[in-house]
């Protein structure tokens, strides 16, 4: 009997580099019982899927050198030492080095210096040592590895002082690298943090105070002036604003009433409110960007998937180059062996490709989480490098250039029916839809007093792009568009001539078919956004050649629409398949496509194109899926923004990579010529490293486009 598959979270401590990376791939790959994994060097976070026990993958990890332990326990250190451990031993390390170094100066005898610098060695490097130990028993050709056969080449030659200059600077390094990868991992970790532990639950006529984790969907929360929302839920009782800038990256408050939902995260103005809750903990929005953010990195982008190709061959090449220098002089033209072993030395360090594996990751988690913060989420690094590469975009019309909140400007009956008689089927009928449309007819039928809740549709049917169908008292009624009319043939002059006049208004149109008749005419106007006028000017002015509008409305209302905004191009009276076809053919003609959209009809588009971009708060959660990033606001400027972001991160990975190899290069020669000594090439190379890593943390900046 085979047994059960069993997923695990995991926290991974210790990682530093993409070399280490690959330890702890090899050693989970090797694992009897482990089915998938994956790991994320920036949050540290590991996730198994597995057959074996638990305990065997932690003691398989513990024995490569990385202290695991499970997720749910990964916080930040407790104890001073633990979290004060590794800049005790270098401040050590440091302050025996440059004592060695002074003495050393004022002639103190070597018997003293380098018992000195020999302590200095071991205070900066017993743990790079053992984890090096651990990287041989491995075959891996980490850093650790690398500065420690450096380190003790220096020994052999009797360079003491370069010995421990190297072992203090890499270990300086490390330490200023775990210190700017945290500030990335708190602005991950900050994200969740923003969400109270607490809230405070109503319980009869009183109220108790629950840990979020143990309160139930359903129950009622209350929360006071200033207090932040604790879960995701809908206003029962009271009215207020809300600041929501964490969800949707919107500064202004915006009011809340009764039915309105609230989440996770965002703080209550100055009324009290009470909302039911409608999801646990861990699925609230704010939950759902946290575990977007955190898990972005296992789309890699194209330059790091690059980046860490070139890494497991530049290494090994370098090492060989070392292993050349220090043997084919001495061997072939009798040249000093101590000289040329140095040189290899030098090499050695040069070979670390931490500067260069570290930068990109780290830019790219910098600008997804500092996306995050502005309302958008960026599902991978892959999506946030393509958003900056789209020449051309298409987006939806309705909920996403309108409102989405259309409303009925003309109920036109025919064959002698009724005005309630129409509003009421088409509204009883429209009740089953979720379209935008339906709610607009569903809400005219409230405002005119007509009663419709209460009659029952039997056999209801939709047709995406088209119409809906039901029955109702024994009559079977269809609502559908223009070309889904002409398409029953139930079209006739009378009909058509209404059609095309209240479309050259431009006005969207349902025809109300009974028995394949036509009984009325129901025309809806959805207006532009304001801010989509301003959003289509800045999506030109970021140098998108193209804006196409998508929809499956009239071709009049479309192009009325579309020149009110400033849209250059206009397909309408799309079916989904259509906008897919119309995605495709533009990728022909423009190459890399965005795609905005909101809605069901949207999604297979928002597949097709190269870019998928979702109205996230309105958005349906079929096109939310499907999309590689989420506006969590209804705001289609984030779009423009968000191209610029991108193109912002893919100038900083250009800069960190070329900041890494025009050091490696240089120092490659300096080291096989001879004039670059130890410590001055791990000096440059951690530097780059440390450089390269800040230069990608400036993304994360309040406002970074």
């Amino acid at each position: 009997m085979s047994k059960k598959s069993k997923n695990t979270l995991l926290y991974v401590k210790g990682v530093c580099c993409a070399e280490e990376e690959v330890v702890v791939r090899k050693k989970l790959s090797s694992t009897d019982g482990i089915d998938q994994f994956n790991f994320n060097i920036i949050t540290q976070r590991l996730s198994v899927t597995h057959t074996c026990p638990e305990e065997k993958i932690i003691s398989v990890l513990d024995s490569a050198g990385f202290k695991t332990q499970r997720f749910e326990a990964s916080v930040k250190p407790k104890y001073f030492w633990e979290k004060h451990s590794n800049l005790f031993f270098t401040t050590i390390a440091g302050s025996l080095t440059f004592l060695g170094i002074v003495l050393s100066y004022f002639g103190v005898t070597q018997s003293v210096t380098i018992v000195i610098f020999v302590a200095a060695i071991c205070s900066g490097g017993w743990q790079i040592a053992i984890k090096a130990y651990k990287a041989a028993l491995n075959l891996a050709l980490d850093m650790n590895f690398l500065m420690s056969v450096a380190t003790i080449g220096a020994v052999i030659i009797g360079e003491f002082a370069e010995a421990a200059a190297v072992i203090f600077m890499f270990s300086l390094a490390l330490l200023l690298e775990s210190y700017s990868i945290e500030r990335t991992r708190n602005a991950i970790r900050s994200l969740m943090e923003l969400s109270p532990q607490t809230a405070s639950v109503k319980n009869g006529n009183g109220e108790i105070t629950k840990k979020v984790e143990d309160i139930n969907i359903g129950e009622i929360i209350i929360v006071r002036p200033g207090e932040r929302v604790s879960l995701d839920g809908i206003i029962t009782h009271g009215k207020t604003s809300v600041n929501e800038s964490l969800i949707t990256g919107e500064s202004l408050p915006v009011f809340k009433s009764e039915s309105d939902a609230v989440y996770a995260g965002t703080i209550n103005g100055k009324g009290i409110v009470e909302f039911k809750v409608t999801h646990s903990y861990r699925d609230t929005k704010l939950a759902y960007i946290t575990h977007l953010v955190e898990e972005a990195q296992s789309e890699k982008s194209q330059s790091q998937t690059f980046i860490e190709k070139f890494a497991r061959y530049y290494t090994p090449s370098v090492v060989i180059i070392a292993i050349l220098i220090a043997a084919l002089p001495p061997l072939l033209f009798s040249q000093p062996f101590s000289e040329w072993f140095y040189r290899s030395l030098v090499m050695l360090v040069i070979a670390c490709p931490c500067a260069l594996v570290i930068s990109t990751p780290v830019t790219i988690v910098s600008g997804i989480t500092s996306a995050a913060r502005n309302g958008v989420l960026i599902k991978g690094g892959r999506y946030l490098e393509e958003i900056g590469k789209i020449s051309a975009i298409a987006i939806d019309k309705t909920g996403t250039l309108t409102e989405g909140k259309p409303k009925v400007v003309d109920v036109v009956p025919l064959n002698s029916v009724s005005n309630t008689e129409l509003l009421r089927i088409a509204a009883a009928i429209e009740a089953k839809s979720e379209h935008p449309l339906a709610a607009a007819i569903e809400l005219k039928a409230i405002e005119e007093d007509i009663s419709f809740q209460d009659i029952v549709v039997h056999e209801f049917e939709s047709f995406p792009g088209k119409g809906i169908k039901g029955v109702v008292e024994g009559k079977t009624y269809i609502l559908g568009n223009h070309n889904f009319c002409e398409e029953l043939q139930a079209c006739n002059n009378q009909v058509e001539s209404k059609l095309h006049q209240l479309e050259n208004e431009g006005k969207t149109v349902v025809v109300i078919i009974e028995d394949n008749i036509p009984v009325g005419v129901i025309s809806v106007v959805d207006t532009a956004r304001e801010e989509s006028k301003q959003a289509i000017s800045l999506l030109h002015n970021a140098g998108i050649k193209k804006v196409i509008m998508l929809t499956g409305d009239n071709e009049a209302t479309a192009r009325s629409i579309a020149g009110e905004l400033g849209i250059d191009d206009v397909r309408s009276q799309l079916l989904p398949e259509h906008k897919v076809e119309a995605i495709n053919e533009l990728k022909n003609i423009y190459g890399n496509v965005g795609m905005v959209g909101d809605g069901v009809n949207d999604a297979p588009a928002l597949a097709a194109a190269s870019i998928g971009i979702a109205m996230g708060t309105a958005g349906t959660d079929a096109a939310i899926e499907t999309s590689n990033i989420v506006l969590m606001s209804d705001n289609l400027s984030k779009v423009s923004e968000t191209i610029e972001l991108s193109r912002k991160t893919l100038r900083i990975i250009k800069q960190n990579i070329t900041i890494a190899l025009v050091t490696k290069g240089i120092f490659l020669i300096l080291g096989a010529s001879g004039i670059a000594t130890l410590w001055l090439a791990i000096l440059a190379d951690d530097g780059a490293a440390l450089l390269v890593i800040l230069n990608g943390l400036r993304l994360l900046k309040r406002n970074p486009y």
